[in-house]
């Protein structure tokens, strides 16, 4: 089973403040609360060491990711792939005529593994809503 999220949001800052921090893979894993430790290989690589609550998995589970698409400052997607799961997350930024940003965040998990699957479709819209409150605090505005 493939669980999928999408959601927008709307900041008063404009697409190249909010492309600095989402096109950035440090400030991607940041919030992500099963992220508990990631290297930044490069601009476009990341490893991330996340930690799941299912009974099965014991350990931390390496997850490396790559950007394979970047327009700046108007579109990012990511893969990212491990023994237990895969992960693609895409962020589309649009400037809005206030002068802000529209930016349209999904991310699609497919786990390998019993209980991937029913953990993200539980959490990942929580994950989201983590990543959000990261980009609001970083270009410290109000939304």
């Amino acid at each position: 089973m493939t669980v999928r999220v999408e959601r927008s949001m709307t900041v008063s800052a404009p697409p190249e403040r909010v492309w600095a921090f989402i096109a950035d893979p440090d400030q991607r894993a940041r919030p992500i609360s099963v992220v508990k430790d990631w290297e930044v290989t490069n601009d476009e690589e990341a490893t991330w060491h996340i930690s799941l609550p299912i009974p099965i998995i014991d350990r931390t589970i390496r997850i490396e990711t790559r950007d394979v698409e970047r327009r700046e400052p108007e579109y990012v997607r990511f893969v990212g792939r491990s023994r237990v799961m895969q992960v693609q997350g895409e962020h589309e930024l649009e400037p809005t005529e206030s002068g802000g940003t529209k930016l349209t965040n999904r991310f699609v998990v497919d786990g390998k593994l019993p209980g991937v699957e029913r953990f993200f479709k539980r959490n990942l819209d929580g994950e989201m809503e983590n990543l959000e409150q990261a980009l609001r605090d970083y270009l410290e505005v109000e939304v």
